[in-house]
């Protein structure tokens, strides 16, 4: 059993942890990786499968028998910016709109380091415009979301999406958000992480970046943070972010910008993923649809 100073891995994520490496991405498994299928394939039954004008791909999940207007969620993939695919969160996405009853939008963006910054974002910013403006999805009710890289991006996305004005997101969903490129020194790695190191890190953020200003691209060291959307950050302790992500939502509070955060101890990154039949997992899943259900004015 891991230990991190008086922190242990937490009781459900104990007997998943020793099968979880604690680096995932190397300079030479990253092609392997990016290529490497799904271990358990998603299913593509009652899912519209599109590819936007933009060039952008779209899995688009709708609740069924509904005949009006619903809110709507923009997710995002994480995989450190430089690997994963929407079909990976594919049984995520669908507990969302069956729990919720709202239409998800998962967006397949494109990928560091073939495409650096900000061809992601772009991406995602698209999908963005493209959903706000889908016949049955409420304008006024979308929410932008997204897991480590993704909910880096889609912190980043709620930027563009203020300093654009097209597009108001209501709430921010930032599930262990990639917010910061200093968080690369190994000296930051603990006994108990898992999946994500400093070292993995810096190959996300080097192969994202690419001589990009970080102080435009990342969320973390922007200055002006007034007027952003509503926040929900939700972290484990044993997580590489979670200084980082605690960090940035005081930044958020200090602006003026309402955020909820949801610490988990002894849970290392990717979690919720790895194991997400464990009542620590389910906890998790019900703390983000409760901010959903209060952002997106829903009922019951």
């Amino acid at each position: 059993m891991a230990v991190m100073g008086n922190e242990e891995i937490h009781p459900d994520l104990r007997r998943v942890a020793p099968f979880v490496p604690r680096q995932a991405v190397y300079p030479w498994s990253l092609p392997l990786l990016k290529r490497m299928p799904l271990l358990r394939p998603a299913s593509n039954d009652g899912v519209e499968i599109l590819t936007l004008p933009s060039g952008a791909g779209v899995r688009l999940y709708r609740p069924a028998n509904i005949n009006r207007n619903t809110p709507a969620l923009l997710w995002i993939h994480g995989g450190g910016y430089v690997i994963g695919s929407p079909e990976q969160d594919d049984v995520l996405c669908r507990r969302y709109v069956e729990k919720l009853g709202i239409t998800v939008a998962a967006v397949r963006y494109r990928l560091a380091p073939e495409h650096p910054y900000p061809a992601g974002l772009e991406d995602c910013y698209r999908a963005l415009t493209w959903l706000a403006g889908l016949p049955g999805v409420d304008v006024h009710r979308i929410a932008i979301g997204g897991a480590s890289a993704g909910g880096g991006l889609a912190a980043a996305l709620a930027f563009l999406a203020r300093d654009r004005a097209e597009v108001t997101p209501v709430l921010q969903l930032l599930s262990y958000p990639m917010l910061d490129d200093r968080s690369v020194d190994p000296s930051q790695d603990r006994a108990g992480f898992r999946l994500w190191n400093a070292a993995s890190n810096r190959i996300g953020w080097t192969s994202y970046l690419r001589g990009a200003d970080p102080a435009e691209a990342v969320p973390a060291r922007r200055d002006d943070l007034a007027g952003l959307p509503a926040a929900w950050i939700g972290v484990g302790t044993l997580d590489l972010f979670h200084h980082e992500d605690l960090a940035y939502a005081a930044r958020l509070t200090a602006a003026g910008v309402p955020c909820q955060t949801y610490e988990v101890p002894g849970a290392f990154h990717g979690f919720d993923g790895l194991a997400p039949k464990t009542p620590v997992a389910q906890r998790y899943f019900d703390n983000k649809c409760a901010a959903l259900r209060g952002a997106l004015e829903l009922v019951g």
